[in-house]
């Protein structure tokens, strides 16, 4: 069963997500709140596995509420932030500060719980050309303080194939293709790439690609 926090400042959102995800037959909804302190404490004592997160709300801001969600939970709820196309420069910020996927507002309800099932298991959310159109606007260049390339020294020649395919939005069966593997080999890569460079999920992977200049925006799709 994925329990899941629902933060978001409007309770009519709030009553939406709930009826939608109440009649889901593996997910239970163990909390709401109407702000990201809330959301915050909340989490502590509602032990969630996701927390579906609202950027914009009082007190706390989404982004805000996620980084001190991580900081302060020994076992931290992966975190699902909300967004709209207009809110791009938020991803970047989200990302750092800890978020593991996006869902846009103006989804289709019904893939509420498809996105809130992915993000529970530590897959990426986003659509590849969602990421591209997020994520290469603002991670195309490394910020003060990013990661340098001789970070991927650690990897063989083989994992960084794979890192630069997760990075460019390929799934698991796409980069077998590309690279003539099996797909539970590809899985093997992928889950030692996030091992050795100490990440949470492929959607920090793809961040941390695009902080070493591994990958860049109009590099291939």
């Amino acid at each position: 069963m994925i329990r899941v926090l629902l933060a978001d400042d409007q309770a009519l959102v709030r009553g939406g997500f709930r009826s939608i995800l109440e009649g889901q037959p593996d997910m239970e909804v163990v909390g709401e709140a109407a702000d990201g302190a809330e959301a915050v404490e909340l989490a502590l004592t509602t032990r969630p596995d996701v927390v579906v997160m609202d950027i914009r709300m009082p007190r706390l801001d989404g982004i805000a509420a996620t980084r001190a969600l991580l900081e302060r939970h020994s076992s931290p709820a992966r975190v699902l932030v909300l967004t709209t196309f207009n809110q791009e420069a938020y991803v970047y910020d989200a990302l750092r500060a800890g978020a593991s996927g996006f869902l846009l507002k103006s989804a289709p309800p019904r893939e509420l719980a498809g996105a809130i099932r992915t993000v529970a298991v530590g897959d990426a959310l986003l659509a590849p050309e969602i990421t591209r159109a997020m994520i290469q606007d603002y991670v195309s260049r490394p910020r003060p303080g990013a990661a340098t390339p001789e970070l991927l020294a650690v990897l063989t020649p083989r994992e960084l194939e794979v890192l630069t395919l997760v990075a460019r939005g390929r799934s698991n069966g796409e980069i077998a293709g590309d690279l003539f593997l099996s797909e539970p080999t590809v899985k093997t890569h992928v889950s030692r790439v996030l091992t050795k460079l100490q990440l949470r999920d492929r959607v920090h992977a793809v961040v941390l690609a695009y902080e070493c200049g591994l990958v860049r925006p109009g590099t291939g799709a």
